[in-house]
C-alpha cells in the first residue's frame, strides 16, 4: 500500500518541524544513492538537509529515512521545494510526494518519541501527539 501526500503550494510549513538532533547529535538521516546524510529537521510533511547541489527542484527522488540505533526505516519519494546557498554548503527543503506503506504512521511515532525525549518539561504522550500533529509555529 502506498500513501500519497498532498501538495499545498500555498503553505509549505503546515506542520511543526523538529530539529533532527538529540543531545546535540544528529539522530535522523536520509539515505540518497547509498549516502547517509544527517537531516537538519523533520516533519510529517518533509525534511531539510545540507545540500551544496540539491536534486533538481520539483523532480521527485527516492529516499530512505533512518534513525540512530533502530533498524526501522521509512521509504518514499520527495521533491526539493526550496534551496538556499551558503558558504557552509547550502540547505535543501524537501516535501514528501509519497510515503510507502505505513511510513507516515511510523514517522508520527518517531516524532512523538523525539518530542517526549527532548522535552525540557515533562509532557504526556497525548501532548506530544498534539505537538507533532499541530500547525507550524514558524
Amino acid at each position: 500500500m502506498t500513501t500519497a501526500v498532498t501538495n499545498d503550494a500555498q503553505e509549505r510549513r503546515g506542520r511543526q518541524r523538529f530539529l533532527a538532533l538529540r543531545r546535540g547529535e544528529p539522530c535522523f538521516w536520509v539515505m540518497l544513492d547509498g549516502e547517509r546524510i544527517a537531516l537538519n529537521d523533520l516533519s510529517l510533511e518533509g525534511f531539510s538537509m545540507p545540500a551544496t547541489t540539491p536534486p533538481p527542484a520539483g523532480q521527485p527522488f527516492h529516499f530512505t529515512l533512518v534513525r540512530e540505533g533502530v533498524p526501522d526505516e521509512i521509504r518514499g519519494t520527495a521533491a526539493v521545494v526550496s534551496h538556499s546557498a551558503s558558504p557552509e554548503g547550502g540547505l535543501a527543503g524537501c516535501q514528501f510526494v509519497e510515503v510507502k506503506d505505513d511510513g507516515l504512521f511510523r514517522l508520527q511515532d518517531w516524532l512523538v518519541t523525539h518530542v517526549i525525549v527532548n522535552a525540557t518539561v515533562r509532557i504526556t504522550e497525548r501532548e506530544a501527539v498534539e505537538i507533532v500533529m499541530g500547525r507550524s509555529l514558524v
